[in-house]
């Protein structure tokens, strides 16, 4: 119900669909309680969007911002998947290029905002706000595990953090305890280190995030007490000076998944065909970057394991060739009666949800792991970049799911590994085990009523706290 102290609201995600569709879920679930939302990006990227239900429709303004052009970005190059990680750089540069358009929407929108929430790229929208008095959050689209690794902005803006060598980030931090596996494998933090040297915006990326901890009122994290409650109070306790706020998973609405139901169909069709819980889904997400010779063990694995799979391949950012060309020679012909390839977007979470789906060879990445688990769907880890072997790690420790064993030195795996890991899920005697843990983590992660009272909670707290907060900054 709508209540008569309605907030408006400023949500600006990065430019990457990872982030924008949380932002776009929590927004809507503020606009469902009434409050007024102006929700920020670039006119390709808002055009790409699913479209809200008409009755929030009134509530929520999309403001586009057109993104200054670089020339070492591609034409129309508005997201992180519609380039190649080393381009991501240049993305970054032309964010910041959004500045004086955001400064205008500021100056001179009819409704003064009580809140912007905004992601982990600014370093300089703080100063903007706090000169029309307005506060602040950080809405981390990451783990909440994977903010406690990375340890305090106080101490990193003030140079007390010593960690500097990729050595130091292969075990965990002493502020977690013991035992803990939360930490990279050498191969993962090099290619880390390799991948964040280039940076054409002279803005790091440790900047840009402990900037927007170090000025926002609080942090806003998606995920849950009872899966992350640790991580949470670690959080409290002993890292942030500021309020640290779960706003539970944000399982996205099914107007995600209704882009096309012609291609919905043909998927189904092809599932009904299938053995319960005997389907691999494999996905690697809409911007992991996939070598061609890790696409080569795992379609050979796959090929290996003899199990029915379905794979949603995704066109390289960047690249002017189908995704097809990565596989190797005479794959799709081989496998034309044991698996269905499909280029392009795929409706997820209806091919999760299907009752012959019985395992997600995912990358780790946050949203689809939560997608992954919010179906009750056995899980396989091949953690490509960034944050995504700490998510492994972390369900790891929570004995969700299997990962794919790889070389300690290099990260390389073989289509043995991959099939082995697979057999292991479905096939073997341990399914069940698996099968069990996978039903445990729907019904914490599929409880729609558990995510909506932690809606419910946030919007008293943004509803109980604007007053306080504006007039400390004035």
């Amino acid at each position: 119900m709508a209540q008569s102290n309605n907030l408006h609201i400023i949500m600006f995600p990065w430019l990457a669909f990872g982030h924008m569709i949380p932002f776009l879920e929590l927004s809507k679930c503020l606009a469902q309680k009434g409050h007024q939302i102006s929700f920020i990006s670039t006119p390709r990227n808002i055009e790409r969007l699913p479209k809200l239900p008409p009755h929030l429709s009134p509530s929520s303004n999309f403001v586009k911002l057109t993104l200054p052009h670089l020339h070492n970005l591609p034409e129309e190059a508005e997201a992180t998947s519609d380039v190649p990680f080393n381009k991501i750089q240049y993305l970054k540069m032309a964010f910041d290029g959004l500045k004086g358009s955001f400064s205008c929407f500021l100056e001179t929108s009819t409704s003064a905002p009580d809140w912007i929430i905004h992601d982990f790229t600014f370093h300089w929208l703080q100063p903007l706000a706090a000169k029309h008095g307005i506060p602040c959050a950080f809405f981390s689209t990451f783990m909440a595990s994977m903010l406690v690794f990375l340890g305090t902005p106080w101490l990193r803006m003030s140079g007390e953090d010593t960690r500097t060598d990729p050595e130091h980030f292969t075990v965990p931090p002493n502020w977690i305890p013991s035992p803990s596996n939360l930490a990279f494998r050498l191969y993962e933090i090099l290619k880390m280190f390799e991948s964040l040297s280039e940076n054409a915006s002279a803005v790091s990326d440790k900047h840009r995030f402990d900037s927007a901890i170090l000025g926002s009122k609080f942090v806003i994290v998606r995920t849950c007490e009872e899966f992350e409650g640790d991580s949470l109070r670690i959080l409290r306790e002993k890292l942030y000076k500021i309020p640290v706020i779960p706003i539970g998973v944000l399982p996205p609405s099914d107007a995600l998944e209704d882009r096309d139901d012609t291609e919905w169909i043909k998927i189904k069709n092809w599932l009904d065909k299938q053995i319960k819980e005997s389907v691999v889904y494999v996905s690697f997400g809409s911007e992991a970057e996939v070598s061609r010779e890790e696409m080569r063990e795992v379609a050979l694995g796959l090929e290996l394991s003899g199990l029915p799979f379905i794979w949603a391949l995704r066109r390289p950012a960047g690249s002017e060739v189908g995704p097809s060309y990565m596989l190797p020679s005479g794959f799709e012909k081989r496998t034309e009666d044991q698996g269905f390839i499909w280029l392009g977007w795929a409706p997820q979470r209806k091919i999760l949800a299907h009752p012959s789906v019985g395992a997600f060879l995912t990358h780790c990445g946050w949203s689809s792991v939560l997608e992954g688990l919010s179906m009750g769907c056995p899980l396989l880890y091949l953690p490509l970049s960034i944050e995504q072997p700490l998510v492994a790690r972390l369900l790891l420790s929570k004995n969700v799911g299997v990962e794919i064993e790889r070389d300690e030195k290099d990260g390389s795996f073989t289509r043995d590994s991959v099939a082995k890991s697979l057999r292991l899920v479905i096939v073997d005697r341990e399914r069940k085990q698996h099968k069990a843990k996978a039903k445990e983590m729907k019904e914490l992660f599929g409880d729609w009523a558990r995510h909506d009272r932690y809606i419910n909670d946030f919007d008293q707290y943004l509803r109980n706290h604007g007053d306080d907060f504006s007039s400390v900054i004035s």
